[in-house]
């Protein structure tokens, strides 16, 4: 299979056209890893996937996971089945993901990839962000890419357990007592600052937003100091791709490299995405 593939930003990012992902063969799968190691997102406009499709395609890319927030609210705490984690922003539920930010960190083993498909898109606004985390760490000075080498960050899930509490209805978030589940269930994790890429071999800066804490070893005016400087380091437009949604377009990105947030500037328009987590490891 050939696919058409159109770089759209100078960091990462590329639109792939001449693909129906219902039906990619074996080589198909490989070629589309391949792109989204090498663009670490790539967009596939006009899909129109539904949810059977979707999980099926995140499935072909490696093992799904469970959404760890699903385990507490099942009740028992269990693993639950993979399925698909729904995202609607409307009047009722204001969008909480306007933050540069990679998923679930705050775990032993965060995702390999995400794939994300557009249900209902607002009028305007409502744009997807995602940023190079391999392309940030390649811009800093060498004294300062041997200074992160080596570091470790104290990641934990305070500030999804705030986000949780803003969304959810409070007489049900009281009845199940969520953030001191997810607390108990989910402790604070280290992981490396500069994370290597298993496939490829590269470097990256391994940040994650409001779910790191603070930098080991570090005192705390060094470790806020050291924080900030590298989330305003990749607020830069030179890292960054935007993808302007319409329903049914489906987007799938390399977790491990990179970093994404959901615009807010359509609120209070609705606004649905759909998202299947794949794999999982420890960052090295």
């Amino acid at each position: 299979m050939s696919f058409r593939i159109a770089p759209v930003g100078g960091s990462l990012g590329a639109v792939i056209e001449g693909v129906d992902l219902r039906q990619l063969s074996d080589s198909g799968v490989e070629e589309l890893l391949e792109q989204i190691h090498s663009f670490e997102v790539i967009f596939l406009p006009g899909q129109h996937l539904d949810d059977d499709d979707q999980m099926a395609l995140g499935a072909r890319l490696g093992p799904l996971r469970g959404f760890a927030f699903a385990s507490v609210l099942s009740g028992d705490g269990e693993p639950t089945e993979p399925e698909l984690t729904v995202i609607r922003d409307d009047t009722d539920s204001p969008p909480a993901t306007d933050n540069w930010h990679t998923d679930v960190t705050w775990t032993a083993e965060p995702p390999d990839y995400a794939v994300l498909r557009a249900v209902t898109v607002p009028e305007s606004g409502g744009d997807t962000m995602w940023a190079s985390l391999t392309a940030a760490y390649q811009a800093l000075s060498e004294p300062m890419r041997r200074f992160v080498d080596g570091l470790r960050v104290v990641h934990d899930n305070t500030s999804f357990i705030e986000s949780v509490a803003e969304k959810m209805p409070s007489d049900q978030y009281e009845a199940l007592d969520v953030g001191a589940r997810l607390r108990a269930a989910f402790p604070p994790v280290s992981h490396p600052l500069v994370r290597t890429h298993p496939d490829t071999g590269a470097k990256a800066l391994f940040l994650a937003g409001g779910f790191m804490r603070f930098v080991e070893g570090l005192t705390s005016a060094e470790s806020d100091s050291l924080l900030a400087f590298l989330a305003d380091h990749l607020d830069q437009h030179r890292f960054h791709v935007r993808w302007r949604w319409s329903a049914g377009d489906v987007v799938i990105w390399d977790e491990r490299s990179t970093n994404h947030r959901g615009v807010s500037d359509h609120y209070p328009q609705r606004r649905e995405v759909r998202r299947i987590e794949v794999g999982g490891s420890v960052p090295v």
